[in-house]
């Protein structure tokens, strides 16, 4: 086994401290710091998704896989150049108005992080105004809304309505996620897509951009 297929397994284990010292131990060989994250711990944590999809593992064991792959991020990353940064591109992402859900939407976040995204979480109970504001200031590629009530789902409606009306939907992207939540809805409300879970979002996400 190579050392980034040990990275990688070491990420699919949920191996913290293997994983760290394992990207230390690259990074003091030469290795150059991209290729640990591209095909190293990247790559184990696409794996993760898919046993994830598959049903081959739980929301507990891709938890600690993030954190095995966020350990080794902490590790490389400060050396490498902030614009040399790999991205996928870039969601902005939130609970919407009247909803305190959030750890369906935090899984999505760790899961199109360790895609390669930039993620800004907004948190829960976002206005569409909050959501609005924020499309302006970070000018993300993709808006994700998440709800876990049937009687916040039409708040998605509303938030969509105000991009428009602000004039910020343009180019932008917007996918919708929550128990309560269908393709025929996001279909009916204006959005790109709908993603039943974390990797499902990722596949969106990725196809969306392409």
């Amino acid at each position: 086994m190579s050392d980034l297929e040990k990275i990688r397994e070491g990420v699919l284990e949920g191996d913290i401290q293997g994983v760290a010292g394992g990207c230390r131990a690259l990074v003091a060989g030469g290795m150059p710091p991209l290729d640990i994250i591209n095909q190293g711990l990247i790559a184990g944590m696409a794996v993760v998704g898919k046993k994830f999809k598959a049903g081959d593992m739980f929301m507990p064991e891709v938890l600690m896989s993030a954190k095995a792959m966020g350990a080794g991020i902490e590790i490389v990353k400060p050396l490498i150049a902030e614009e040399d940064v790999p991205t996928a591109g870039k969601v902005v992402i939130g609970t919407v108005e009247g909803d305190l859900h959030d750890i369906g939407k935090n899984l999505v976040v760790i899961m199109l992080e360790s895609s390669g995204y930039q993620v800004v979480n907004l948190g829960v109970d976002i206005s569409p105004r909050e959501f609005v504001d924020a499309v302006r200031e970070h000018k993300p590629d993709i808006l994700g809304l998440s709800a876990l009530l049937t009687t916040t789902m039409l708040a998605m409606k509303d938030t969509i309505d105000e991009l428009l009306e602000e004039g910020v939907r343009d180019g932008l992207k917007v996918i919708i996620g929550g128990a309560p939540v269908t393709a025929d809805f996001a279909e009916e409300i204006g959005a790109d897509g709908y993603a039943p879970d974390g990797p499902a979002a990722v596949e969106l996400a990725d196809r969306l951009l392409a």
